[in-house]
């Protein structure tokens, strides 16, 4: 690859690594595992990098890789389950805020993959339009599916 796609890829992941980091964090428990959904990420974003077209802004380009990303592997996941079990939350804290985070973090993980990527583009305060070029649906149906998933999320309990 010649130095101007590298320099181009430094800059797009120091501009990026947060939201591709946030993502791959709301679709995993396993620390181990985030890390691997936002290498696996940054590879694919590499790997497109050269047939990017800016059909879309970079935003989007973005998000979209990592929830396909995310969501394949959820997939795959399912496909094979054996039971893991550990006797220690990596992500216990004590603090009133972090325990209101994890308690809506664990709701969320309940979502289907789909309405979970919904969630998380609306947290991140991403415009409906954003939202639908995102996930490949109208502005209009981000707004219904939005509204039904907080509903949803309200009826949700922690157990």
């Amino acid at each position: 690859m010649t130095q101007s796609l590298e320099t181009e890829f430094k800059r797009i992941v120091e501009e990026h690594k947060s939201t591709i980091y946030s993502v791959c964090y709301m679709y995993s428990k396993d620390p181990d595992e985030v890390n691997d959904l936002f290498q696996e990420s940054l590879v694919k974003v590499w790997q497109g990098l050269p047939s990017f077209k800016g059909n879309s802004s970079m935003k989007t380009w973005i998000w979209r890789i990592t929830l396909n990303t995310c969501i394949s592997a959820e997939r795959k996941k399912k496909m094979k389950t054996v039971p893991l079990s550990m006797d220690i939350n990596l992500f216990e804290d004590k603090d009133a805020n972090t325990k209101q985070v994890n308690m809506l973090k664990e709701r969320i993980s309940k979502l289907r993959p789909f309405d979970r990527a919904i969630v998380l583009l609306w947290l991140e305060n991403m415009s409906y339009d954003e939202i639908a070029a995102v996930v490949g649906i109208t502005s209009k149906q981000v707004s219904v599916r939005l509204f039904r998933i907080k509903e949803q999320l309200k009826q949700m309990t922690n157990d």
